[in-house]
């Protein structure tokens, strides 16, 4: 290590700016501590101990004062029990000194994970389990692991929790990681009026996750070491949600309603993304003998296209069509500057493909509750109070309250989580920004000779060839997902069991079946209810929901550009529902919509798919297209 002061310190200290600065910035870690910690990060330097202790708390039966204990922090040993709880204090006699430069500690992770991988590592790794249970205050001290006391810490977590997410990296990479501080960090408690902060902060040299500390203000010898649970929160009433995994809050005067945002909602998302409204254009004319230049980025459309009017080119400027795997954001520029060239998508299509927007345009169909075809759900980041008050009526009626969380705009089930605990629901918040769904408790089954009765999704490739007038197609064939083990409300954390989405997952098996097949066994197992009768329940609810997408101008709804198209993939279940007659029927569940959707399956097992797909959407012509006209 270089000594202090020497210009390799110096300029070590300069790299580690250049690597951090945007990290430190938005953590708030004040610039005056950053040389210190560049040099305890560097040297591994814990010397919290030095200066905090912790302070066990317990409340005694036969005096009516507490009884205090103070442990040096290096000299601490967990003391597990329920009646304990513990705080942490300044132990130093001359206290601590905000406007020191030293004045930053570094907090060791005592557990980090992904919440896939959380049961398997309190099961494997030795030792954890016992750390874990010890940190949190259970009883354990076995050897072998106790699924009892897995189950609890895999409660308990949740008040323990802390998260970061990595910038770069794969999409699994960039899934939130939790993790749980030493027994020091964990036992730091909360305070609205906090003396400390504690942030995560990335060291990329080590590529290892630190917690860092540092003092709001001047803190005397004895004073509590606290921090704020819910800091950088202001609203009382979200305040009060995000503390509630640690203290009860009073929500009965909440309306649970959820109607539709207002305009100024879909204004700043619009804002947000970027995106600019093209300029009315007016469509060219081509004749039937035109045959169309495609530009595209996409791979699976090069080798699947060989119709005669339809060629490519690698240059941009020459094409008629834009069939392109990104994003368009300029729609002005390019109606300006190329009015007459196609596209592969529409502006504002983002309110049909991002969970959140999905769910805010649906409720123009159902209101406030939301449509029939669409699991209630939640914006945790608008609708936290509306959502925890909603989850503590179910509770009081003794509804089902299983939900699942997803992310706005992850696909492949990516830091999707199925959970009972509002503590985990509300803690999905700090990561990544999520809705939180009713999971479909009551799905309708597909029998697998091979497992048994296992849930299933079904996916269905939706062509929107114009809004203005809205012209809406389904591919007429439509594919199915499976999980590999029988279904059942339990062991949450089982993939197999609980997701369909077998196909990215390595080691894992892949059960495909085609729908010619799946449609003659689906009516064997429920002959009362013909697929006829359930694929034309499924495209009124396409219907709908097309129609909601557009009945607003944009920003608020999809915008009529004449010269977009696009293909989406939509995810569906079936469940059970009982209708005004009391029978039971399947109702479509409308999971997510998907833009440029992974089409190899299609073009693998049906050669004339994206042929089909643009003599539909480019040339206006279906005959003898695998497409059925819906809209």
């Amino acid at each position: 290590m270089a000594e202090p002061g020497s210009d390799q310190q110096d300029e070590g200290f300069s790299q580690f700016v250049v690597l951090h600065q945007a990290a430190l910035s938005s953590s708030g870690v004040p610039p005056k501590y950053w040389k210190s910690l560049y040099r305890k990060l560097e040297g591994e330097i814990f010397d919290a101990g030095e200066w905090f202790g912790i302070m066990q708390v317990e409340e005694m039966e036969e005096e009516d004062e507490d009884t205090i204990e103070i442990e040096r922090e290096q000299k601490k040993k967990p003391n597990p029990g329920n009646e304990a709880t513990y705080k942490v204090i300044v132990t130093n006699e001359n206290g601590l000194q905000a406007s020191d430069p030293n004045s930053i500690f570094l907090i060791d992770h005592a557990w980090t994970y992904r919440v896939e991988h959380a049961r398997r590592q309190l099961m494997e790794v030795p030792g954890l389990l016992h750390r874990m249970a010890n940190l949190m205050g259970m009883e354990f001290h076995g050897e072998v692991p106790d699924e009892g006391v897995v189950e609890e810490v895999l409660t308990e977590m949740w008040k323990y929790n802390q998260t970061y997410q990595l910038s770069q990296g794969s999409a699994e990479e960039k899934v939130p990681v939790w993790y749980i501080m030493d027994e020091f960090g964990s036992r730091i408690q909360h305070s609205d009026e906090p003396s400390f902060v504690t942030a995560p902060f990335y060291y990329t040299p080590q590529q290892l996750a630190y917690t860092v500390l540092w003092p709001l203000r001047d803190i005397s010898n004895g004073e509590e070491v606290s921090r704020d649970y819910a800091y950088g929160e202001s609203d009382p009433l979200i305040r009060n949600c995000l503390l509630l995994p640690w203290q009860p809050v009073a929500l009965s005067h909440v309306d649970c309603k959820t109607p539709e945002p207002a305009d100024t909602h879909y204004q700043s998302i619009f804002a947000e993304n970027k995106e600019t409204l093209p300029h009315p254009v007016e469509p060219p004319l081509h004749d039937k003998s035109k045959i169309f230049k495609i530009f595209t980025d996409m791979q699976q459309v090069l080798n699947a296209i060989d119709h005669p009017r339809f060629v490519f080119t690698n240059d941009e400027k020459e094409a008629d069509i834009l069939f392109n795997f990104s994003h368009i954001k300029d729609y002005k520029t390019l109606s300006t500057e190329r009015p007459h060239v196609l596209v592969s998508q529409f502006p504002c299509e983002n309110l049909l493909t991002v969970k959140d927007c999905l769910a805010s345009i649906s409720r123009r169909v159902g209101g406030a509750e939301g449509p029939k075809w669409l699991p209630r759900t939640f914006n945790l980041k608008t609708e936290l109070p509306q959502f925890i008050g909603y989850f503590k009526q179910r509770e009081q009626r003794g509804e089902d309250n299983h939900w699942i969380c997803k992310p706005w705009n992850l696909a492949r089930s990516l830091d999707t989580h199925v959970t009972t605990s509002l503590p985990y629901i509300i803690r999905q918040r700090e990561s990544t920004p999520k809705v939180v769904s009713k999971y479909i408790e009551n799905p309708v089954l597909f029998h697998r000779d091979d497992v048994g009765m296992v849930k299933f999704d079904i996916r269905y490739v939706v062509l929107l060839r114009s809004v203005r007038p809205l012209k809406l197609y389904v591919y007429d064939v439509f594919w199915l997902r499976f999980a590999n083990r029988p279904f059942t409300l339990d062991d949450l954390d089982d993939y197999e069991k609980h997701f369909t989405v077998m196909n990215y997952a390595p080691g894992v098996q892949l059960k495909q079946v085609h729908c010619d097949e799946f449609m003659t066994l689906f009516e064997k197992q429920y002959p009362d209810h013909p697929w006829k009768s359930t694929q034309d329940e499924i495209f009124k609810t396409f219907r709908e929901l097309f129609q909601a997408a557009c009945s607003k101008p944009a920003p608020l709804g999809i915008c009529d550009y004449p010269l977009s198209r696009a293909i989406y993939a939509i995810d569906l279940m079936l469940k059970w529902e009982t209708d005004q007659k009391g029978k039971k029927v399947m109702q479509p569940q409308i999971l997510e919509v998907n833009f440029n959707p992974d089409c190899a399956r299609a073009c693998k097992y049906h050669p004339t798919f994206f042929n089909d797909i643009f003599s539909t959407l480019y040339l206006d012509e279906t005959q003898n297209c695998h497409v059925t006209e819906i809209l």
